[in-house]
């Protein structure tokens, strides 16, 4: 018998199925479906997390003062030479950066630029309305452009002579005060006159030069620093810079033990990695949970193949008698069992990819690649027909080893 008469058979046998048939495709559905769901989902948190610590800039470092400890552990960062960590509860030993340090860190190899920044809170007026409170930063705008990973829609970043000039997030400047604020336009910044030079792609951040924020803002100091940022050219030895700044600042600030650090020392890489891996795990997780279903699926289209076979006895003692092989009884089956896979992986591959559209949409989480999702397709729908031929192996055996005589026989 060719296999396409063969799987014509299997084919009839398919679209006759009864009920549990279909209730056994239904199992399969809900595997795939949950399985697509989670695999897409995944992908797209994935590029969020790439692209949102893309956004905050993997080669960049930050030194803040102040240290978070609880239990003799810092969260978060290095603990010099040991790299040790731990949970945390209290800011303890805070004592303000300083030019001072800027020039250390600057000695450090695998540093390209090094910038000190302040920020404070201050009223910002624009038209008639005014938000208090707002975030405002002060940065060096000789390196500001080479460290800053925020990007520019319209207009242009702080440059060298800039004075009373000012760069704004994008949700500042388009809903806070009610009214678009275009380029070149004033606001007003804790009661002095700002020009509108830039505005962000997105945020509410709020950027003036440095030398400006401490006159303009009173809770920054005249000559510290808030923070420090850090440029480096390696990321792939992020985690030693971190450890070579760590001891360069101890030793100029006079610190003898790691105890009595007043500084942090933070390492988004680090901390991509750390997320990047608990994603990881969570997907694996809720994967592992879904294949679940498949598993049943598989036991259901097993037991609905048993049936079948035992419904079809008489008509394979006729096939048989016929002249019909056993390998023919034996491609039908198989065949019939990977439709009902088929059929079952393609439902849940629309499901799956339809939910994980809906939920990426609502939780704002960017979708994957059309590659991504080709592959994701293809693999799932692979994988329910295996699913049902695995499944319908024994069945499609013993229905092909029946004897003829017996079968016809049998009521």
């Amino acid at each position: 018998m060719r296999l396409q008469k063969s799987f014509q058979l299997a084919l009839n046998i398919f679209v006759h199925s009864k009920l549990r048939s279909w209730l056994t495709i239904i199992g399969i559905i809900v595997g795939i479906a949950a399985v697509v769901a989670i695999l897409s989902i995944s992908l797209g948190m994935q590029k969020e997390l790439q692209n949102r610590l893309g956004d905050l800039g993997a080669d960049v470092l930050t030194v803040s003062s102040g240290v978070q400890r609880a239990f003799g552990g810092d969260f978060g960062e290095n603990r010099g030479p040991g790299g040790e960590g731990g949970a945390s509860s209290t800011s303890i030993n805070t004592k303000n950066l300083t030019a001072k340090d800027v020039l250390a860190i600057r000695s450090v190899s695998n540093v390209k630029f090094v910038m000190g920044q302040v920020s404070g809170k201050a009223d910002v007026t624009y038209s008639t309305k005014t938000s208090k409170n707002m975030n405002v930063n002060g940065v060096d705008v000789n390196f500001w452009k080479d460290i800053t990973s925020e990007q520019i829609g319209s207009g242009r970043l702080l440059a060298l002579g800039d004075s009373y000039s000012v760069v704004i997030g994008k949700t500042l400047a388009d809903s806070v005060f009610g009214k678009e604020i275009p380029i070149n336009t004033k606001i007003i910044i804790g009661g002095k006159s700002f020009n509108v030079v830039g505005i962000l792609t997105e945020g509410r951040s709020v950027y003036i030069p440095i030398d400006i924020a401490r006159n303009t803002l009173s809770d920054v100091g005249k000559y510290e620093f808030d923070s420090i940022s850090v440029k480096i050219s390696d990321v792939s030895i992020s985690n030693q810079t971190v450890t070579d700044i760590t001891n360069k600042l101890m030793l100029s600030r006079g610190i003898l033990n790691d105890k009595s650090r007043d500084f942090s020392v933070s390492n988004p890489a680090t901390m991509q990695a750390t997320i990047q891996s608990t994603l990881n795990m969570l997907t694996l997780f809720l994967g592992a949970i879904a294949a679940i279903s498949l598993i049943v699926g598989g036991i259901g289209i097993a037991n609905t193949m048993f049936t079948s076979v035992l419904e079809k006895t008489k008509e394979i003692g006729i096939m048989k008698a016929i002249g019909t092989q056993n390998k023919d009884i034996m491609n039908i089956f198989l065949i019939n069992s990977g439709l009902i896979g088929m059929v079952g992986g393609t439902g849940g591959v629309i499901i799956g990819i339809l939910s994980s559209k809906l939920i990426s949409s609502f939780a704002g989480i960017t979708s994957p690649s059309t590659y991504e999702v080709s592959l994701i397709v293809f693999g799932a729908i692979l994988f329910a027909v295996l699913i049902g031929m695995i499944a319908g192996a024994i069945p499609a055996y013993r229905a092909s080893k029946l004897n003829p005589v017996d079968a016809l026989r049998y009521e």
